[in-house]
């Protein structure tokens, strides 16, 4: 074999490591659904708190992601990227072996905190390695695009079997030897990269992430502490001073996280409140549906990761085969407004579950609905905000839309919990009074898609791509 063919295969092992953290990154917000009813059994978590397994994650890897981007150029992708793996090794191991709730939601948190380290350093180490050959990056991109979908199909499966066959602490620790590998892997098969100078701006970092946590509390405490109580007004305060001290931050300082003039730039912040708001829309729904199969129906942790197969594994080919072919043909705007009218109609269906309700009737026709316009929404969106941004300020837009989907995830999934709650879902062993709340919180999310419907009717334009062949395709992602 020669040196150029070892080279060559060493760089697609290290596109199959890659790809792997990205089919992490997205399984680690989706194993734990079908958990949950197991980790609020044995942790003491009330319905409402619940939600904050989910978040701490969320909130963490939303909040990080763009100082992940930074250290990633200062400090060079393969240091960082291990160091993700590291962290994330970490997190796994006390968020399985927590024995309280304070303990899990740190471990979680912890999590999130490597995600926010891997994803942005992966997705340079990609283009260091494939970024000089366009045929040879198309594949490249291609790969590693699928894995976000196949992560959140395999996910909810695994977290079926192994909260069935083993327990719900394995859905932690299933992390932990591929992370051992990768931190094997990554001397042989990454590129080392080079260093910069420059600042990391921490404090930027610790003001949104925190801003954004004490927002995510005060919404999901207030059904319970009262929307007008002392808790609630001063968490609420609290979250637009440092979500305003970081915006203030961002606009003083030389090397920020975020340059805000980027926002000037056509369709990327039209674009970025669509994903947004399908975030918001869509994790609602993936969390409630799952505590209605398991808390209503009654079905077992296995039964339910099973029925919750047909929806993710129809988004994944949705999102690799459908949805470009249909964006080169319709265009942007087209695709998204059709996809969140989707979403919305699929939730306003799920709205209608019943206290006896069926599988086949009541979940499977419905959440295919909402799972074909969370397909078809998701990648024209996600691609022109990459796209729109100048090429030197790609890494940038693409940090910016995924801590928008992580950030409308987070508020989202808060305000349909308290939603929920306020409608009798912290009611266990009342399915009716549960049925109630999980209903209410279908009807607040199919409303947060039909809200960035009309958003995006009227800020998207329908702009196609065209290649050199002169075919429209969509922007590669």
């Amino acid at each position: 074999m020669s040196r150029s063919e070892g080279t060559d295969r060493r760089r697609w092992w290290a596109l199959a490591l890659i790809a792997a953290a990205q089919f992490m990154v997205i399984m680690d917000t989706s194993i734990i659904g079908v958990a949950l009813p197991g980790i609020q059994a044995d942790l003491g978590f009330s319905q409402e708190d619940l939600s904050w397994v989910f978040n701490a994650y969320v909130v963490a890897f939303g909040g990080l992601l763009l100082l992940g981007g930074r250290l990633s150029d200062l400090l060079g992708a393969r240091r960082v990227f291990a160091a993700g793996w590291l962290v994330l090794l970490v997190g796994s191991v006390a968020a399985g072996a927590a024995g309280s709730i304070w303990l899990e939601l740190a471990g979680r948190a912890v999590q999130g905190a490597g995600a926010a380290l891997i994803a942005p350093s992966a997705l340079t180490l990609l283009m260091m390695l494939f970024g000089g050959e366009q045929k040879q990056l198309g594949k490249a991109l291609a790969i590693y695009g699928a894995a976000a979908p196949a992560g959140g199909t395999a996910g909810v499966f695994l977290g079926g079997v192994i909260t069935e066959y083993l327990s719900w602490p394995w859905v932690f620790y299933i992390n932990v030897p591929i992370a051992i590998i990768a931190l094997i892997a990554i001397p042989a098969l990454m590129p080392a990269g080079t260093a910069q100078r420059g600042s990391t701006d921490l404090f930027g970092a610790v003001t949104v992430t925190a801003g954004l946590a004490v927002a995510v509390y005060a919404i999901v405490r207030a059904p319970e502490a009262g929307w007008a109580s002392t808790e609630t007004v001063v968490a609420l305060i609290a979250a637009v001073l440092l979500l305003g001290t970081f915006l203030l931050v961002q606009a003083k300082r030389k090397a920020p996280l975020v340059r805000l003039g980027i926002f000037r730039t056509s369709q990327l912040g039209a674009a970025n409140i669509a994903q947004l708001l399908l975030g918001g829309a869509w994790i609602p729904m993936w969390f409630f549906l799952n505590l209605y199969l398991q808390q209503v129906l009654g079905l077992g942790a296995f039964a339910s990761g099973s029925a919750l197969l047909p929806m993710t594994t129809a988004i994944m080919l949705l999102m690799v085969v459908v949805a470009p072919r249909l964006t080169a043909r319709f265009g942007v705007k087209a695709m998204v407004v059709s996809g969140l009218v989707l979403l919305a109609a699929g939730l306003g269906w799920l709205a209608l579950v019943r206290p006896d309700g069926n599988y086949w009737v009541d979940v499977l026709p419905a959440s295919l609905v909402a799972a074909t316009g969370m397909a078809l929404a998701f990648i024209p969106s996600l691609g022109t905000a990459i796209s729109s941004a100048r090429p030197e300020e790609g890494g940038l837009a693409s940090g910016i839309v995924n801590t928008s989907y992580q950030i409308g995830s987070a508020l989202g999934l808060a305000a349909m919990t308290a939603l929920a709650a306020s409608y009798g879902a912290g009611q266990l062993g009342d399915p009716e009074a549960l049925t109630t709340g999980v209903s209410a919180a279908f009807v607040g999310a199919a409303g947060v898609a039909v809200v960035g419907a009309l958003v995006a009717g009227g800020t998207l334009r329908g702009r196609r791509t065209v290649t050199a062949d002169g075919e429209r395709e969509p922007a590669n992602v």
